[in-house]
């Protein structure tokens, strides 16, 4: 269940109209009372004698006792709705379910003669919405601090005892949602995502790219941005704000952003802090080294996320939403969209409140900075290859986040897993093609030498991995793994002990990569597509990739 705490208002007979009228697009049916404060409040729903003054009125009877004692916006309006794949709930279930959020948020405790008057009303098979005048009896008003939150644990504990599906929490890290007004904005300029997400979009961009403060604003500024930097009087930057030039109010000025409005992370200290000391380090001798070094540091990522402390673990995760936002601006072209897609539904994930111990991280953020500043990597291998740590770090993070109650995070890195799976398969397709061809032409006896291997190893999987279109390309990296001075075995049985193996379409494609990536082997598989665009060109999210957050 979600509850929706809307901000206050002071027309109650306005709330009324809107609760019992036939709703935007006519979906209200049925409009009527499930509960009142009194259990005798008039229901113009199902009520012929009563109405919609009437109920006001009553409502409203402590705020005119108040006068001007009474809140100016007085009006409590929290709407409440299932899951679709909930039961239908009756009037008496969510009567009571009403009452005991008016009780958990302090709006109407049990037992109080004075508290505020309420009615619940349902419109929907669905969901309630819930109106109270925040007047006591005692013309004093309620104490409903941190309502939202406290409906919020309410209804966890009352999903649990009707059974229904238990939503994943927040913590308040979350990136503010786009108002009404700027998704409305967005509509009429025939834009499909808000100004707010086009920035949020460009300053984690820049962020990954830059390696320190002043590279960032000059990324920011280079992408077309404008870039307002506030000082202190000592001189000292205090933070920063940032609009776009196509993006203005009624008056024509651009429409600032703070960073922290874009996202908690994106606080000039956050951003500041997150840089510091974050400097590229020495240059790698050529692109696949580059390439190597953040696969390297990617794949020992699961084993920081299971034996560091949690500051350390939440850095390791920010830097991974660093990789995935490096990802398709490096990618082939045609990989680019899933890979905006996979970025966009991890970037909630990065984020809890555990504070990242940022310099636990720095070597793989020094990489991902590497991979952004030389040309691409002749083979396409090695994007296979990191897309297949990629895709196992996320998982881990994913744990990480459910062993922590980090519901929201641990959904986000689930879906993001989901939009990464079809990326690696695609990235690997073409170096597979080769691989396998080279397993097809080895020799009769060569190929049953590694179907022995392959049995002594994973005895389990050895008749499934055999009988996959996979296999000859297995056996061809088993063989370059013993001719570079490996024991074939040892890598399998290392391989087949990390996650995702058993989500993985293909195991043998799944086995080809992480030997490859675990031995270090050479790549000559295959020629990467023309070069990339500069690391700091920012591409903005679809639609798709917007909801998907």
């Amino acid at each position: 269940m979600i509850a929706n705490i809307v901000k206050p208002g002071h027309k109650t007979r306005g709330v009324l109209n809107y609760l019992y009228g036939p709703g935007r697009a006519n979906e209200h049916t049925d409009p009527h009372l499930v509960a009142s404060w009194d259990g005798f409040a008039p229901d113009p729903g199902r009520d012929p004698e009563a109405t919609l003054a009437q109920l006001a009125t009553v409502l409203d009877l402590r705020v005119k006792q108040a006068g001007h004692k009474a809140p100016k916006n007085h009006i409590w309006h929290c709407s409440i709705r299932a899951a679709p794949e909930d039961p239908i709930l009756s009037d008496d279930q969510w009567a009571a379910i009403a009452q005991r959020v008016l009780n958990a948020t302090g709006i109407a405790p049990a037992g109080d003669q004075d508290a505020c008057r309420w009615v619940a009303v349902r419109h929907a098979e669905d969901h309630i919405h819930i109106v109270a005048t925040k007047v006591r009896g005692d013309l004093r008003p309620p104490r409903n601090w941190h309502d939202f939150l406290r409906a919020d644990n309410e209804l966890v504990a009352i999903e649990k005892e009707y059974g229904l599906r238990q939503v994943p929490r927040g913590d308040r890290t979350a990136a503010k949602r786009p108002t009404r007004a700027e998704q409305e904005k967005a509509r009429r300029t025939g834009r499909s995502i808000t100004a707010r997400e086009r920035l949020r979009t460009t300053v984690h961009t820049a962020l990954t790219a830059a390696t320190g403060m002043d590279q960032f604003f000059e990324i920011l500024t280079g992408t077309g941005v404008l870039v307002d930097i506030q000082y202190f009087p000592s001189g000292d930057v205090r933070g920063y704000k940032v609009a776009l030039e196509d993006d203005t109010n009624k008056d024509g000025e651009p429409v600032w952003f703070s960073g922290s409005t874009l996202a908690p992370d994106l606080s000039y200290p956050k951003i500041a802090d997150r840089l510091t000391a974050s400097d590229p380090g020495p240059a790698a001798p050529t692109e696949s080294h580059a390439w190597r070094r953040l696969t390297q540091a990617v794949d020992r990522m699961p084993d920081h996320l299971a034996h560091s402390n949690d500051g350390a673990g939440q850095a390791h995760i920010a830097v991974l939403v660093e990789t995935l936002d490096a990802l398709p601006l490096i990618a082939p072209t045609d990989l680019r969209p899933a890979l905006l897609q996979a970025a966009a539904a991890f970037e909630r994930a990065s984020r809890s409140r555990v504070r990242a111990r940022h310099q636990q991280a720095q070597a793989t953020r020094r990489a991902v900075k590497a991979i952004l500043r030389v040309p691409p990597p002749k083979d396409g291998a090695l994007l296979a290859i990191l897309l297949d740590a990629v895709l196992l770090a996320v998982v881990a993070a994913q744990h990480w986040h459910r062993t922590r109650a980090h519901d929201q995070q641990a959904e986000a890195a689930r879906q993001a897993a989901e939009r990464l799976r079809p990326v690696y398969q695609a990235a690997a397709a073409e170096p597979l093609a080769v691989l396998h061809q080279r397993g097809n032409r080895m020799a009769e006896s060569l190929r049953r030498h590694q179907a022995t291997v392959l049995r002594q190893a994973l005895p389990a999987l050895a008749d499934e991995i055999l009988a996959e279109p996979g296999w000859p390309a297995l056996a061809a990296t088993l063989a370059k793994a013993r001719s570079a001075g490996h024991n074939p075995g040892t890598l399998l049985a290392e391989a087949a002990t990390q996650r995702e193996l058993d989500t993985a379409t293909s195991l043998s494609r799944a086995l080809t990569w992480r030997l490859h990536r675990l031995a270090d082997l050479p790549q000559h598989t295959a020629n990467t597509p023309a070069p990339l665009q500069a690391a700091a060109r920012v591409v903005h999210p679809t639609t798709q990739q917007r909801r998907a957050r």
